[in-house]
């Protein structure tokens, strides 16, 4: 069995260059579905999550090919399946993003309930209802949820809670729908504007993305386009915080740092240097011997991301004083806790708080990747820990970062793969 393997590596140092944001890839991933014409996708990353994907669309009909690092060219004329495999379904939450799609463009979709990381309940009934609001029929058969519309109509519906997923999932069913929709309390994340800026480009009309309120016109088909995906601001966010956590000194490209303003104040409040160089798309974090305690709360865009919750409890082990960790998006995504203290943090969770008291020495251990990104905290716990820091369930990991240990190494960290019983 693969694992990672982390001996103690201070102060990083050195450039690392961000991958295309998985957020991002895949719903445009889903998205492409509604063309008809050639679609080339660039910076698209290196994933298990986009291998999926890209799984998903051949087994619907779509052509799906390699043409170079990070780029693929996707072709759905010949689209001629209307169901999604269980199997696929089952390994990825995502997956249940071609529901839209699939909708807009032929009519029915039969889905399995999507699968991904145990972080909590991510129900989707938002997704549903918004389908219902465009004059689907919905029906759940043990299991798989079937939608049917002899044609979408647009409408004007309100989002309970502003999320990301079903925000996608709506526009990608509304593009092709008769008539005007309008998504109030919409998510306003950046790859919901990337999203909306791909469709576009294959001649959809939408406005109002990245804003809470998003309008889109049905037109009558969607051709072709050459897009490239926007960087991966939680993988940025992950490289921000090894510097601060290592006490180094890394530039970070490739970075929007509009994307990055709430853990850039966060960063600048521990201590850290923060320089942001819009002109090179690039993010300088230099870390200091002592960091002061912070408190973070997660919320929704332009909040605090509860991507970067688990990576912030790695640092907060490191920062003088008592820190304050909130999670008000998922209700079980505090389980790296356990992970952490295994490794002498000190860390007492209760209900949607955790209370982190430093700066602790930590000890090399076996830990295990409970998600992805506590699995991204426990490398980040393992570049300050004595001793090795031994990451099983790897698998989550690979999920959501691209090269991982090579972009560590790079910066000086001693991080490898290991295969081990």
């Amino acid at each position: 069995m693969e694992k990672i393997l982390v001996k103690n590596s201070l102060q990083l140092r050195g450039t690392v260059r961000i991958s295309g944001a998985k957020n991002a890839a895949l719903p445009i991933l889903a998205a492409a579905i509604l063309g008809t014409e050639d679609i080339i996708l660039e910076d698209v990353p290196e994933l298990k999550d986009v291998e999926i994907m890209t799984e998903v669309l051949k087994s619907l009909g779509s052509d799906v090919k390699k043409i170079g690092k990070n780029k693929l060219i996707i072709n759905s004329k010949n689209l001629n399946s209307y169901v999604t495999k269980y199997e696929l379904m089952s390994k990825m939450r995502a997956s249940f993003l071609v529901m839209g799609p699939l909708l807009g463009r032929l009519g029915k979709t039969v889905n399995s309930l999507p699968g991904g990381c145990n972080i909590g309940s991510r129900p989707i009934d938002l997704h549903l209802k918004g389908f219902e609001a465009l004059g689907a029929v919905i029906e759940n058969n043990v299991g798989d949820i079937t939608a049917t519309a002899e044609e979408l109509i647009g409408n004007k519906l309100y989002l309970d809670f502003p999320s990301v997923g079903a925000t996608e999932n709506i526009i990608m069913a509304a593009v092709l729908a008769k008539g005007e929709t309008v998504i109030e309390n919409a998510a306003m994340e950046p790859e919901i504007v990337d999203l909306a800026n791909f469709l576009r480009k294959m001649g959809a009309n939408i406005t109002g993305a990245g804003t809470s309120s998003i309008k889109i016109k049905g037109v009558a088909e969607l051709k072709g386009c050459t897009h490239q995906i926007i960087p991966d601001r939680i993988e940025a966010g992950t490289f921000m915080v090894a510097a601060a956590i290592t006490g180094g000194d890394v530039l970070v490209e490739n970075v929007i740092s509009s994307h990055m303003k709430p853990i850039i104040a966060k960063l600048k409040e521990t201590g850290c240097d923060v320089i942001e160089d819009d002109e090179n798309e690039s993010i300088r974090v230099i870390g200091k011997d002592v960091l002061k305690a912070i408190s973070i709360k997660t919320l929704p865009y332009p909040g605090f991301p509860t991507d970067m919750q688990a990576q912030f409890l790695a640092l907060m082990t490191q920062l003088h004083g008592n820190n304050v960790a909130i999670e008000t998006v998922f209700e079980n995504r505090f389980m790296h806790a356990d992970e952490l203290n295994r490794m002498n943090a000190d860390i007492s969770v209760e209900g949607k708080e955790a209370i982190v008291s430093g700066p602790k020495r930590l000890k090399g251990t076996k830990v295990r990747a409970t998600d992805l990104r506590a699995g991204a905290a426990l490398i980040l716990a393992g570049l300050v820990a004595e001793g090795d820091t031994e990451i099983s369930d790897i698998y989550h990991i690979d999920r959501g970062y691209e090269d991982i240990e090579s972009k560590f190494r790079n910066l000086g960290a001693r991080i490898e793969r290991v295969d081990r019983d």
